[in-house]
């Protein structure tokens, strides 16, 4: 019979992958009680398949614009519970950060120490919010967006104007010929349906590269493949991973005919525009 800690753990894992009791308790016992090794894996043994449904949230809370002209702030503040995210309190305290947020170029530092309306700083409001609400709550992170580009932004699942549950900034090099907005809103809007990781593949990170190729590589083998058609599967596999995961590479939401790249290209006219950053928070991703 599994300890307490493992029954949770085998709980937690259940609910990450969607896999099994009997599997999640090997997986488990396996790697010694470690979540992150266990979905890995269950992966290799091709149980849990890689997804943006494994990395599911486990908090709430709200995602906040600011915009103002043409800089363009966001920051995420997560509660418990989308009870509490409802809350007047939560809300009205939310609001007042992200106009504190734009103000300090979101620093997080700067942040915490700066006086809110009632003359109390963030950090002694966010003790006495938490202590009145009962939930946790954290100003997770946040980031700024400065006038040398051109910035666009937008709010999905908004609750109001400029507040939801997801939100989208891209940067794009100014143009002198051509007006960019409605470039820059389908952008920040495929930017939040399709997530990706990074701008290009020069973007992601090596070992993140190598890990999921080992992971398909283990996948593939369990699955009865053997030698050369190994690496042709593998390679194929971690292509369709780069191009799904780098903005530029990803299909276009609105027209799957094309890539995002081209739709640039083709907007842009001969003119060399550029997306030089972006950010996608998507409340409670990645707790």
């Amino acid at each position: 019979m599994p300890d307490k800690n493992n029954l949770e753990n085998i709980k937690k894992l259940r609910e990450i992958t969607g896999v099994g009791f009997s599997d999640c308790k090997l997986a488990i016992q396996e790697n010694n009680g470690n979540i992150d090794k266990a979905i890995e894996y269950l992966r290799k043994k091709g149980i849990a398949k890689a997804s943006k449904k494994m990395s599911r949230v486990a908090a709430d809370g709200l995602v906040l614009l600011k915009e103002n002209d043409g800089n363009i702030s966001g920051v995420e503040i997560n509660s418990e519970t989308d009870f509490v995210a409802k809350n007047k309190d939560f809300i009205s305290f939310c609001k007042e950060i992200s106009e504190l947020n734009y103000e300090v170029k979101a620093d997080l530092n700067l942040l915490n120490s700066k006086k809110m309306n009632n003359g109390k700083t963030v950090e002694e409001n966010l003790v006495t919010l938490i202590t009145k609400i009962g939930e946790k709550i954290t100003i997770r992170r946040a980031k700024f967006f400065s006038n040398d580009g051109a910035n666009f932004c937008y709010v999905h699942n908004s609750l109001e104007k400029n507040i939801g549950k997801v939100i989208s900034i891209v940067k794009l090099s100014k143009s002198s010929k051509k007006d960019l907005k409605d470039l820059g809103i389908k952008l920040a809007m495929h930017i939040a349906a399709q997530a990706p990781i990074s701008i290009d593949e020069k973007g992601l990170k090596k070992e993140s590269i190598d890990k999921e190729l080992e992971i398909i590589k283990e996948e593939i083998k369990n699955s009865g493949k053997k030698g050369d058609m190994v690496e042709k599967i593998a390679n194929g596999k971690i292509k369709k991973f780069i191009s799904d995961n780098t903005l530029m590479n990803q299909l276009w939401i609105m027209d799957t005919k094309l890539r995002v790249n081209q739709v640039i290209k083709n907007y842009a006219d001969n003119e060399n525009i550029q997306v030089l950053d972006f950010i996608r928070y998507k409340v409670g991703e990645g707790i």
